[in-house]
């Protein structure tokens, strides 16, 4: 199965939010358990610089079985962050066995800069 493309935007210190559903060729809902997530924003595909990592582990990323994957960012997280824009994706795998990842997702992420700022 090819990544599908989704472009989305973080506004700099605003609370961050996404919900997908991971549907089979059945349009079913994929089972998710036993399973995590990970993602990486970098500037470009080749830049060894993570600019944010979300993670199942470090709890900006929840799987709810079956197939409820969402990302989320306090706004102290996004303030943060300091880039223009960035290049993304989304596997999920089972972390007992390397060999079973699924990339989900890629795409393009714009920071959307704060004018406000405490």
């Amino acid at each position: 199965m090819a990544a599908g493309t989704y472009n989305f935007t973080i506004e700099q210190g605003a609370r961050f939010s996404k919900r997908i559903e991971w549907k089979d060729a059945a349009d079913d809902l994929v089972p998710l358990t036993g399973l995590a997530a990970r993602m990486h924003l970098r500037p470009k595909v080749d830049s060894a610089t993570v600019l944010l990592e979300m993670t199942t582990d470090n709890g900006r990323i929840t799987l709810t079985d079956p197939g409820i994957i969402e990302w989320a960012l306090g706004a102290d997280v996004t303030a943060d962050l300091d880039f223009s824009s960035a290049v993304y994706d989304l596997e999920i795998y089972d972390p007992l066995d390397d060999t079973v990842v699924d990339r989900l997702l890629e795409g393009k992420v714009t920071l959307k800069k704060e004018v406000t700022r405490p």
